[in-house]
């Protein structure tokens, strides 16, 4: 992967969150791109219980100050940044008050899902890839890790559609078992057409679930990647229809090898 270009996106990566499937391949991933000679950026939401002191968390000044709609509201975006310790990694936080300041990620302390978590995963899409655009950093790969970033795919293909820097990014999304009870606010689908998105690429989206958004996510990926044992069975029969490559879930101590070759004669090629 030598001098390839790859952005992460993911809603977890560890250090600065505990550690899960997602949080971990999130940063194993890149750490190996990395070591490979690759050039990579990894993004992820700025939670307000993620510690910024301890991780040094700063602003850039130069990437923030943009407005971002959602919803026919105007809301800020702040850009942070910090290193994992000991890799020359860089990671990039999109920040807002009213969306990311609350001390918690997904949920509230008895467990139930914040309300705007639909507006959250539309405000991180838009977010990661204006701070691209600002960054002119053209990636060769868009890895999407976890269902807070998978509305990423659909939005580079539909309301960036015309964006150059992207023409020749290849996206991979990887597949989790990872998901939420119910549905989210069941109004996103009004929220997204507020961007002029296509209605036929989110009609499932009337009913907000994991699966359906999961599935939005795989229609608009070239590619696709499980990153859980077992994921849901209407999940794997969409991947199985999509027609496009997947790689089967590959063990943490042993995906090096697979995953290279996969974004080599699989995404790339």
């Amino acid at each position: 992967m030598k001098d390839k270009r790859i952005l992460y996106v993911s809603s977890e990566v560890v250090p600065y969150l505990p550690e899960t499937e997602i949080s971990s391949m999130s940063f194993e991933a890149p750490r190996m791109v990395n070591k490979q000679g690759g050039q990579i950026r990894i993004f992820m939401p700025r939670y307000g219980n993620i510690n910024e002191r301890r991780h040094q968390l700063h602003e850039v000044i130069r990437l923030s100050g943009i407005n971002l709609v959602i919803n026919d509201l105007d809301m800020p975006l702040i850009i942070k940044v910090a290193s994992i310790p000991k890799e020359r990694i860089q990671v990039y936080f999109i920040d807002n008050e009213e969306y990311f300041k609350r001390k918690a990620t997904l949920t509230d302390e008895n467990g139930k899902m914040f309300t705007d978590n639909d507006e959250r995963a539309i405000f991180f899409a838009k977010g990661v890839i204006e701070t691209v655009k600002k960054l002119n950093w053209a990636p060769d790969i868009i890895h999407v890790h976890g269902w807070l970033a998978s509305l990423l795919p659909l939005y580079l293909n539909e309301y960036y559609k015309n964006e150059p820097l992207f023409s020749e990014s290849k996206i991979v999304t990887s597949i989790y078992n990872q998901s939420f009870e119910s549905t989210l606010d069941k109004k996103m689908i009004q929220k997204i057409k507020f961007d002029n998105i296509d209605d036929n690429a989110i009609a499932v989206l009337s009913e907000p679930s994991y699966v359906n958004i999961m599935k939005v996510a795989i229609d608009n990926s070239d590619a696709l990647i499980i990153g859980s044992q077992d994921i849901p069975g209407e999940l794997q029969s969409h991947l199985e229809k999509s027609g496009k490559p997947v790689l089967g879930f590959q063990h943490p101590d042993e995906f090096a090898e697979a995953y290279t070759e996969f974004y080599s004669t699989k995404v790339l090629s």
